[in-house]
């Protein structure tokens, strides 16, 4: 029965078109699409458009055996507004399925499953590790405890100056032996080339001994929690860790929706390629957007070695044509749509870009 239901149903799919159907595609006649640029899915090179939207959209109209053209648009922000005015007929960009969207424009079908992700420079963190440390707050604290050992070691040269000069001696030769013994007390090197005689230098020798243990102790706590810290800020497990850094997104995507529903101030761009040349001059830490767009651009400008895509994503998005509201096209086009996702062809050409 299964093997009977199955080819009944694929053919179901694929039914010749009705009169009222074909007259409709008529007055569409040609059918305007609305595109931007958004690889792998709409590529646009040599005045000509490819990739996985311009084949599924080949893929649907084998079945309408409609006359169309392609309207071109500088970014998703002029081509939502374009499907919204009913300026196009509709658009097969990958633009994803919002809540705001909806009360705009009308939806198809989704055709592909996609997910909001993170770029970021590749050593990013490493040299976030290394300008915390090495921060003026890091020097300022180096100079106070260079300032404190001086002081130490002069103390008790003041002492020993005299009385032990073999080992402490005078004038600016022996402060700089008095350094040198404070330096080496306060790590516990313990050399014992140098040791103070008097009972005053020993009195200021005990309390430097008990005082460079406490510093040294907090200087490396200190250390210790800058790495950790900056290792806890640099990881992103959910949108609220955005709030760290500094991000850029695409105009009008369902990214910017995302990060302004959570109030994460962005930078705007008006598309993807714009996003990846602004993190290549640091003008932002992190681009927020399309997941297998990032991954394609960076893979596509062999930009491995300095940018990558994080692991974790934010959201899953849902791609969809788009049709302006009421539009008497989408009950047309959508079953149609429907159909061809799943067609063994379909399915291979996923493949094919992913």
């Amino acid at each position: 029965m299964r093997k009977i239901l199955l080819p009944i149903l694929f053919l179901l799919c694929f039914y010749p078109l009705t009169a009222q159907e074909d007259t409709l595609l008529q007055n569409y006649k040609p059918l305007v699409i609305g595109l931007t640029e958004a690889p792998p899915f709409v590529i646009y090179k040599d005045d000509k458009f490819s990739g996985l939207s311009i084949e599924s959209w080949q893929l649907v109209n084998r079945r309408l055996n409609s006359e169309y053209e392609y309207r071109y648009y500088n970014s998703l922000e002029d081509l939502l507004l374009a499907v919204e005015s009913g300026e196009v007929d509709f658009s097969i960009n990958p633009i994803t399925v919002t809540d705001q969207r909806m009360q705009r424009m009308d939806f198809s079908q989704p055709y592909f499953i996609s997910y909001t992700g993170i770029a970021r420079k590749s050593g990013s963190a490493f040299w976030a590790y290394l300008s915390n440390i090495f921060s003026w707050n890091f020097f300022s604290a180096i100079l106070i405890l260079v300032g404190v050992i001086f002081i130490f070691g002069f103390m008790v040269w003041v002492f020993e100056r005299k009385k032990n000069s073999e080992e402490f001696g005078n004038g600016g030769r022996g402060i700089l032996q008095g350094f040198w013994w404070s330096a080496v007390t306060m790590t516990t090197v313990g050399y014992g080339d140098k040791a103070p005689r008097t009972l005053g230098g020993r009195f200021v020798g005990l309390i430097w001994m008990f005082m460079a243990i406490i510093m040294i102790s907090t200087l490396t706590a200190g250390i210790a929690s800058s790495l950790t810290v900056q290792n806890m800020q640099d990881e992103i497990n959910s949108i609220q860790d955005l709030e760290r850094f500094d991000v850029i997104t695409v105009k009008s995507s369902s990214a910017q929706e995302l990060l302004d529903q959570y109030q994460i101030s962005s930078k705007k761009v008006l598309n993807a390629a714009e996003g990846i040349e602004a993190l290549l001059q640091d003008e932002a830490s992190t681009f927020v957007y399309d997941q297998p767009i990032l991954n394609f651009l960076i893979e596509e400008k062999k930009l491995g070695d300095e940018l990558v895509v994080l692991e974790k994503s934010l959201k899953k998005d849902y791609y969809s044509y788009t049709f302006p509201l009421d539009s008497p096209l989408l009950d047309t086009i959508n079953p149609v749509l429907i159909g061809s996702l799943k067609s063994m062809e379909w399915l291979n050409l996923i493949k094919d870009y992913k």
